[in-house]
């Protein structure tokens, strides 16, 4: 099943992934077998998750997440998803995208 996950690493960064194997991928990117970003900023935590039906919709959520800044991502992380609209770049946008 597919997911999109946030992972917090050592440096406060966060890295946006998309797998159909989240426990493996994160061990992955713990062991430094994963992306070059997270290989050079481990220890990295896992801090958000989302199981989505398809992969299509797991892939295109990543890619919007990957378009956020940090304040809406932290938002995200901390389930304060009433704030997203408001830390949008475009007022009045929609939450999930940009």
């Amino acid at each position: 099943m597919p997911f999109v996950y946030l992972l917090e690493c050592r440096d406060g960064s966060f890295y946006v992934g998309s797998t159909s194997d989240l426990e493996r991928r994160v061990s992955q990117h713990q062991h430094g077998v994963g992306a070059a970003f997270t290989r050079a900023r481990r220890p990295v935590r896992l801090v958000w998750q989302a199981w989505f039906e398809r992969i299509d919709e797991a892939y295109a959520f990543e890619k919007r997440v990957q378009g956020w800044g940090r304040k809406k991502r932290c938002a995200l992380v901390e389930g304060r998803l009433r704030d997203l609209p408001e830390l949008s770049s475009r007022p009045g946008g929609d939450p999930w995208s940009g």
